[in-house]
């Protein structure tokens, strides 16, 4: 069984890569939760919905995320009406979320709930939040202090200048049920950390202290996809995040965040000229095409990367 921790569009990219190669009862998706928030009624889960989308074949190409051939009557009348438009609900992707609150009303786990709903577009994988419990992201900031992820990743379009990440709830969360059972699957595999932004996407989930503590003591294999190439990122501000931190927006950057973690590091080609710099950090690593323009990228990737991880196997 392979374990996969994935956020955001590049992680979703790899995850159905996975899914292309593996069978379901081989792969567990572990989802970031550290962007979700509770908006217009609603519990918005944006990172488990890009990977339920992505693996239902409906995501929306342009994007990577959200729902292909979206209507927008919801958002019409909301605006119509003075309401909050900043963070936009096609009409598609509303109905998971009143299904999501539906089932979260009722009872069910946010892990039973994102079952339900993956079984509803036809998913046979499983997808399961990092945890059931809360873990919110905060971005501080230089100028606008403090803010809550989506704030500052929709709202402010990523302009503030960030100094650093809070996770609030996360010392206290426990990983969620099916993931506590892989850490100690008899076969388990290798583990994998998908080309996600590592502080914002990764970072909330390896700030649960039980997903840390078994990725640093773990005795199987894992290897981390850089979401970094030729010193920008693929999708999203992990580089202009770096920069504004200080580092340098670069894959060997990605690689000192997962110093202790990982035993394996998968650098692009466009990079191939620190190699040498990585493995001062990560022993092993694998150079190939990183960028997934198409579904036989990914799953080219995939297999690149799981028979990596099986190689560093003991």
């Amino acid at each position: 069984m392979y374990v996969a921790f994935a956020g955001g569009v590049g992680g979703a990219k790899l995850a159905h890569g996975l899914s292309r190669i593996l069978s379901p009862e081989k792969l567990l998706i572990a989802v970031n939760t550290g962007d979700d928030f509770d908006h217009l009624g609603f519990r918005i889960c944006p990172d488990l919905d890009t990977v339920m989308y992505t693996l239902a074949g409906i995501a929306n190409p342009e994007t990577g995320w959200g729902i292909r051939d979206e209507t927008w009557t919801f958002m019409d009348g909301l605006e119509r009406d003075g309401g909050e438009t900043w963070f936009r609900l096609g009409d598609k992707d509303l109905e998971t979320h009143k299904a999501r609150r539906s089932l979260l009303r009722n009872g069910r786990s946010l892990s039973e709930a994102t079952a339900e709903l993956s079984a509803k577009h036809g998913i046979s994988y499983r997808i399961v939040p990092a945890s059931d419990d809360p873990v919110r992201t905060h971005v501080d900031t230089n100028d606008e202090g403090t803010l809550p992820f989506q704030d500052y990743f929709v709202q402010l379009r990523c302009t503030p200048e960030v100094v650093g990440f809070s996770f609030d709830g996360a010392e206290e969360a426990a990983p969620a049920p099916a993931l506590a059972v892989a850490f100690d699957a008899p076969e388990l595999a290798t583990v994998i950390l998908c080309p996600s932004n590592p502080y914002v996407s990764i970072g909330p989930m390896l700030a649960i202290p039980e997903i840390r503590k078994w990725l640093e003591n773990r005795t199987r294999p894992c290897v981390a996809v850089t979401p970094i190439v030729g010193g920008k990122a693929i999708k999203g501000p992990a580089a202009k995040m770096m920069h504004e931190l200080g580092l340098e927006p670069s894959a060997a950057t990605v690689a000192e965040f997962y110093r202790g973690l990982v035993d394996g590091f998968v650098l692009d080609r466009t990079d191939a000229a620190i190699e040498d710099d990585i493995r001062q950090i990560v022993p092993h690593v694998l150079v190939t095409d990183t960028v997934m323009k198409t579904d036989d990228d990914r799953a080219r990737l995939a297999g690149e990367v799981v028979r990596f991880a099986e190689c560093l196997a003991p």
